[in-house]
């Protein structure tokens, strides 16, 4: 039996950026509140409210520093912690600040903007505020049949699968007389979903590691449950010995905010099942 773990699995850039920020900003003020949490990973939030970073939902719960965490915020965010007296400590990713900058750019310019991914998530609706809240969000080829503007500019959730938005952009290319688009897709996030499905196309089951409110990781299982028999989970204890019974090879990734110390966790735990 082999274990193997995928070439691009666990931290991304972005992540590591905005947890070197936020030890940074922990050392001067001691306690800090990030509107919402740094990353989607559990654990290391649990981590960080040790250390004195508060979470909250409302900047009315704020008494000090504001974290703005890795997948960014509205404009109206900013406008109102310098309106309430406080500092802001920016920890969004610079891809997504870029594709921030698309959107704004694109209605400024007259374009009914659409973005491309997943209306829930903290990323997508940052991006709505750099629109004035006017742009469509839209996530498979079938929604991409509603928009009927003749001038559109389209931007992208930084880990949305790039196979999806490829055939989205083709269904909007098919009827939209002035298309313009900025692929604002990660390197790291196609390096990471394609290393995954080269790994789950040999595997006879994947491990999926990473917060069950990640979207990436979530786009991980998606990609390995298509070849594979897969598994998403958080940590070493969710595994099972019965997942790897007659296993011959045993493939290993974790989403964009999944740190080094739980892969390396979950490696061992499945060395230890599988050697009674």
């Amino acid at each position: 039996m082999k274990i193997e773990i995928s070439e691009y699995a666990g931290f991304c850039y972005g992540v590591m950026r905005a947890i070197r920020i936020a030890d940074d900003a922990l050392l001067k003020h001691k306690k800090i509140y990030s509107l919402g949490p740094i990353i989607h990973n559990p654990q290391v939030v649990a981590e960080y409210e040790k250390k004195g970073m508060k979470v909250i939902e409302k900047l009315e719960d704020a008494e000090g520093p504001v974290l703005i965490r890795s997948h960014g915020a509205p404009p109206s965010v900013y406008k109102r912690i310098k309106e309430m007296g406080l500092e802001y400590i920016d920890a969004t990713c610079p891809f997504v600040k870029e594709a921030q900058r698309f959107a704004e750019n694109l209605y400024k310019e007259g374009y009914k903007v659409v973005v491309f991914g997943d209306e829930k998530h903290p990323e997508v609706k940052a991006h709505l505020g750099y629109t004035d809240y006017t742009a469509a969000v839209i996530c498979t080829p079938m929604q991409a049949k509603d928009i009927k503007a003749s001038r559109v500019g389209v931007v992208c959730q930084t880990t949305q699968s790039v196979e999806m938005f490829g055939k989205t952009i083709g269904e909007l290319a098919k009827r939209i007389r002035e298309l313009k688009v900025y692929n604002t897709i990660c390197d790291a996030t196609e390096k990471r979903q394609k290393a995954a499905e080269e790994l789950a196309k040999r595997s006879d089951v994947m491990i999926i590691i990473g917060g069950k409110n990640s979207a990436n990781t979530r786009k991980l299982y998606e990609i390995s449950s298509h070849y594979t028999q897969a598994y998403h989970i958080e940590t070493e204890d969710e595994l099972k010995p019965e997942w790897f019974e007659n296993r011959e090879l045993i493939g290993i990734t974790a989403g964009a905010s999944t740190p080094t110390y739980i892969i390396q966790r979950v490696y061992n735990r499945i060395m230890e099942m599988v050697n009674g």
